[in-house]
């Protein structure tokens, strides 16, 4: 059995409704940070994989509460990101799904309805694709199964986030970044506790490993799952946030077609819409309705 350590969250703003969340050590991977709400007893589970520059906290936390009543809710930090998996090894998506698959094994959990946010979504494919039997149903939000189009637009993208990776890793990356992207992706520490969401916000993202985050985008940039997305082989959901500037309704819609039988839900919201209150309704929609097919003997979920 992992041990696990209960991790309060002391820079949460008081009243943010975060359940806690507990360090799970992954046998031969390293430690990871998980997040998890048991839910009603028998409840199918729901893993929650977050973003690209957000965490489990940042990403869900409208989500815990209203998914719990009908779910076994658990939202891992992704290696890099928050207080998740730090390595040394440059950043690979598949590693993301490994260590969710791995992380399932050291809980107990055999199978889950897997929900991917943007970053999260590719790493919800993988986990199908390399982890069949953990995976019941999928729901993929605000992402795609390929980012970047043209072979130019690919390389460009690809090349800068390899070249602020790697001056990451000689420890000079705040000065070489843009002011405005160092101001926003590594926020001012402030004194005591943080009283607001944003401020909050901030100090998960001072928890970052910014060579990894780096390295996750250029991994989104090189990712593309053309060739084999259409195998995709259990109920699916793709919701598509139609305001999207980060990941064009259009990719989105993409995904859907690319998958048999998927079908869409749609967010009038752009790419954050999982910091707005109205986000939980209909992301549960979604979740409900690849539940009701993956789950048939269940009465309700």
């Amino acid at each position: 059995m992992p041990i696990l350590k209960d991790v309060p969250d002391v820079d949460a703003p008081e009243g943010l409704p975060l359940p806690l969340g507990r360090r799970v050590e992954l046998p031969g991977r390293g430690t990871t940070f998980v997040r998890e709400v048991e839910g009603p007893p028998g409840a199918p589970a729901l893993l929650l994989l977050h973003g690209w520059i957000a965490s489990s906290g940042t990403n869900w936390y409208q989500i815990f509460q209203p998914a719990s009543r009908r779910y076994h809710v658990v939202a891992p930090d992704m290696r890099g990101h928050g207080r998740g998996l730090r390595s040394r090894k440059r950043f690979r998506l598949a590693d993301c799904a490994d260590d969710a698959a791995a992380l399932m094994d050291e809980m107990g959990i055999e199978s889950a309805i897997v929900v991917g946010y943007s970053l999260g979504g590719p790493v919800a494919q993988l986990m199908w694709r390399r982890h069949r039997r953990k995976v019941d149903a999928l729901v993929l939000c605000s992402t795609s199964h390929t980012f970047v189009h043209g072979r130019r637009d690919r390389f460009v993208f690809t090349s800068v986030m390899a070249s602020m990776a790697g001056t990451t890793r000689l420890g000079g990356l705040a000065s070489h970044l843009p002011t405005a992207m160092a101001k926003q992706m590594m926020p001012v520490r402030q004194k005591g506790r943080p009283d607001s969401l944003q401020r909050w916000a901030a100090a998960e993202m001072r928890r970052h490993d910014m060579r990894m985050v780096l390295e996750a985008g250029q991994a989104l940039g090189h990712y593309n799952a053309s060739k084999w997305i259409g195998e995709v082989d259990v109920p699916t959901v793709v919701v598509v946030t139609t305001r999207d500037r980060a990941v064009t309704p259009e990719q989105q819609a993409k995904l859907a077609f690319a998958i048999p039988h998927a079908s869409i839900h749609r967010i009038d919201d752009g790419h954050v819409v999982c910091a707005s209150p109205t986000f939980a309704e209909p992301l549960l929609d979604a979740v409900d309705a690849v539940a009701q097919e993956a789950y048939p003997r269940l009465h309700r979920v």
